[in-house]
């Protein structure tokens, strides 16, 4: 499950956007997915950074597919919502805070963020372990605090699973305690040396 407030590991995502707007200049479909993405501050925070970064008319052609297996068969409605506590925005820089977020009509302790970010974030109810993805051609895979649920083995099946939706040269990014599985290291390079982002190697 991904971290459940926003602005998180936020060196670790600005970092991301920096190696990814160089490789997606231009292009009119930029998929991004998300995989684990529990409530959506992770997505959301992405979502803000290339928004600031891309400027509106570009950001148009973002979509982050953000899934989770959602045990709660809650995490769509609140991603579709989104809407969220000032517990869980409380590290958002203000002038940012101000520029995507409004208060809910009729809830002042709850603000939602705003509709051209909404639309660029899609929740998909998805199982990990299945190794069926449900789309192709992503530019960036993130999949943070998740993979040390699993066994070793499914790591790298899942990890493999990545290396095949994402583009030529396309990035993932892992929590920083995760480091590549030994059995598929040989399909990435790392990116920088302070967090765990890799860059797609064909084998």
């Amino acid at each position: 499950m991904a971290f459940t407030f926003f602005f998180r590991d936020n060196h670790t995502l600005e970092q991301l956007v920096k190696h990814l707007l160089p490789t997606v200049q231009g292009r009119s479909n930029i998929k991004i997915w998300d995989a684990g993405c529990a409530m959506g501050p992770e997505p959301y925070t992405l979502a803000i950074l290339l928004a600031e970064k891309m400027g509106k008319f570009a950001f148009k052609n973002v979509r982050i597919d953000a899934s989770d297996i959602d045990g709660s068969d809650l995490f769509g409605k609140i991603i579709g919502e989104g809407a969220y506590s000032g517990e869980e925005l409380g590290r958002i820089p203000k002038e940012i805070f101000e520029k995507y977020f409004s208060p809910v009509e009729g809830n002042g302790e709850r603000y939602r963020i705003c509709e051209p970010l909404r639309q660029r974030v899609l929740f998909r109810r998805h199982d990990l372990l299945t190794l069926e993805p449900f789309d192709q051609g992503y530019s960036l895979v993130l999949c943070k605090n998740v993979l040390l649920h699993f066994a070793p083995n499914q790591r790298a099946d899942i990890i493999r699973m990545f290396h095949r939706v994402l583009v030529p040269g396309g990035l993932l990014a892992l929590e920083q305690t995760q480091k590549l599985p030994e059995e598929v290291r040989h399909l990435f390079r790392q990116v920088i040396g302070d967090a765990q982002i890799f860059s797609k190697e064909e084998p």
